[in-house]
């Protein structure tokens, strides 16, 4: 059962007792991320996230550390689009000094101008590893490709430029305008008192800004004409290959079928790209899909590690799969083991505390409301193949078409293009 509550200053809190449980999850979220920064401060959700695990009032560098880690516990961050997230995992005894340290971090982080002119260098060689990395750094060339000139299609993650011109007053103004309590959800999971929890959490946070950052981002446009290609002609051993459509946004009507429709597609082993493209004939070791989903849009993507000698193979086979699927009703066999699976994966994820927190806290962050899992089991099985097929004819269309390569491509560029019919 999940409860959920609302302080005077707005700040929000969710919580789920899980009473077999010996850990606890807890999340501090903020209603910020990459998508609403400009060109000139790129990246600095993501810098602020850094500098908050560097020292805050009552506790040192060193010390934040070794309070969670001293308890048994980890502790960790992330920066998306939309949010970003101060996260520890700990015994569930342990709820006091854990959200001691959380919130401390978040409310009155040091931001000492020493250690951000160190986490500077630190930075820049994550976006050298990232484009080092040809598996990661081809779905920031999609991105581009999907989100032309706007944050979504800018890396979280920022550029050298814009990274380096971010100063300690720009963090302090950033943190301070949006780092408000309407801003922020705290999520907890795990073997707890709920009420224990609230008199924590409103005294923790109770002196916190009540006003409500202005974080408003502009709409994703998507008004693609034809189909894209962005190949980067690089010396690997095998081509990394990212193929892209505009999704649909986090709560669309259709979301459960776009999943399944994931599933059957690449998301497992019994999927139909994996079977094609690995199993029975060997052009790649790794061959997925995945499912991005965002406040206004999202997208649809495929990835695969390829053999440098079979690219134009692939991507052909990529092609007859997604059109088969627009085209053919999914067997009811197919559609039923994929249904079970999509199911399958959330009751597993939803019995360990740490994705249980996270389950709801993003929720709670984005939609400000929570699904319950006998809620969700009901709406996937109201599910038709023919869903399935809308879903597919939906998205994957000639025009909205968007294909990134990295790999030594010179000599076979103009097929690919060729085949995907792009000038």
């Amino acid at each position: 059962m999940y409860k959920k509550i609302r302080l005077d200053n707005g700040l929000r809190i969710i919580a789920h007792h899980m009473p077999h449980m010996q850990s606890l999850a807890l999340g501090i979220w903020i209603n910020i991320g990459g998508r609403y920064e400009s060109s000139a401060n790129k990246g600095i959700s993501h810098f602020l996230e850094h500098m908050l695990f560097k020292g805050s009032k009552k506790y040192s560098c060193r010390k934040i550390k070794e309070s969670i880690e001293g308890i048994g516990g980890s502790l960790n961050g992330f920066t998306a689009e939309e949010l970003t997230c101060y996260l520890v995992k700990i015994p569930a005894d342990h709820l006091e000094p854990a959200l001691s340290v959380l919130s401390d971090m978040v409310i009155s982080p040091a931001l000492p101008g020493v250690e951000i002119e160190k986490e500077k260098p630190v930075i820049l060689e994550e976006i050298k590893m990232y484009k080092d990395l040809p598996q990661s750094y081809v779905h920031e060339l999609l991105d581009e490709l999907l989100w032309p000139n706007q944050a979504l299609g800018a890396p979280i993650i920022g550029s050298v430029n814009s990274v380096r011109h971010i100063t300690k007053g720009d963090l302090r103004s950033f943190k301070e305008k949006y780092y408000t309590a309407p801003n922020i959800v705290v999520s907890a999971a795990g073997f707890l008192d709920y009420n224990k929890l609230v008199k924590n959490v409103t005294k923790a946070f109770s002196a916190l800004d009540s006003n409500q950052g202005k974080n408003v981002f502009i709409n994703a446009k998507e008004g693609q004409a034809a189909p894209q290609l962005r190949v980067l002609d690089k010396d690997t051993e095998q081509t990394h290959l990212a193929l892209g459509f505009h999704g649909f946004k986090r709560d669309h009507s259709l979301k459960h079928a776009l999943g399944i429709l994931n599933i059957i597609l690449g998301a497992n082993m019994s999927s139909r790209l994996f079977n094609e493209l690995r199993e029975k004939r060997g052009l790649a070791y790794e061959i997925g899909t995945h499912v991005k989903r965002l406040d206004d849009t999202g997208s649809f993507v495929v990835h695969a590690g390829i053999d440098n000698r079979k690219v134009l193979e692939a991507i052909r086979l990529i092609l007859k799969e997604l059109k088969k699927i627009k085209e053919t009703l999914v067997s009811q066999d197919e559609f039923s083991r994929a249904k079970e699976f999509y199911s399958g994966q959330l009751k597993l994820a939803l019995e360990d505390t740490l994705d249980h927190m996270l389950w709801i806290g993003e929720t709670t962050s984005t939609l400000d409301k929570i699904y319950n899992l006998p809620e969700i089991i009901a709406e996937v099985r109201k599910i038709k193949r023919e869903d399935l097929r809308l879903v597919a004819r939906s998205i994957f269309k000639e025009e909205n078409l968007n294909l990134a390569l990295i790999g030594p491509l010179k000599d076979i560029e103009r097929n690919i293009r060729k085949e995907l019919k792009v000038s």
